[in-house]
């Protein structure tokens, strides 16, 4: 049996939700990822930027666009070093101006693919998946890349991340 894991970038605290900045407990990637790992008995591991992103909402962004514009690779407070255990990983972050968050990619980039199956969910609030798979196509080489998800932020059904899930095995 293929063991899986989750890879997740999620932000907790000040988040755009339906139009409105909402503080939540948990971020929705975070959220999905829990899902996704419970359904698949699969090990979750977070990405987690060294520097914290500011709290407020735009200085967030203003802070994640800039990354994105220089392509940076900011340090991670722990890096996953291996994955050769695992045959399918599920990688899942929010939608930041298109794409991926760049701490994902720091973390991706440093992974070896060969042989692995990505499948991927985009959390977003109106964009759907955006440029994830082009994302993952730099970062994740040599991987299998499946189907994506496209999940608004506040719409998390478990019952569909399953079909999603069951759909690609």
């Amino acid at each position: 049996d293929m063991k899986k894991l989750v890879i997740c970038f999620s932000r907790k605290g000040m988040n755009y939700v339906n139009g409105d900045i909402r503080n939540l407990p948990k971020g929705n990637c975070r959220h999905i990822a829990e899902i996704i790992a419970s359904i698949t008995d699969g090990d979750l591991f977070e990405v987690e930027r060294k520097k914290p992103y500011p709290e407020d909402y735009r200085a967030c962004v203003n802070e994640s666009v800039a990354e994105l514009k220089e392509q940076a690779r900011p340090e991670l407070k722990k890096m996953l070093a291996d994955i050769s255990e695992y045959d399918m990983i599920y990688i899942v972050g929010p939608c930041w101006c298109g794409h991926y968050p760049m701490p994902l990619a720091t973390q991706l980039e440093n992974l070896d693919f060969d042989n692995k199956k990505v499948r991927y969910v985009m959390s977003h609030e109106g964009s759907g998946l955006a440029n994830a798979k082009e994302d993952l196509q730099k970062w994740c080489r040599n991987a299998e890349i499946g189907d994506g998800l496209a999940v608004k932020g506040t719409d998390i059904g478990k019952s569909v991340i399953a079909e999603w899930i069951r759909k690609g095995e």
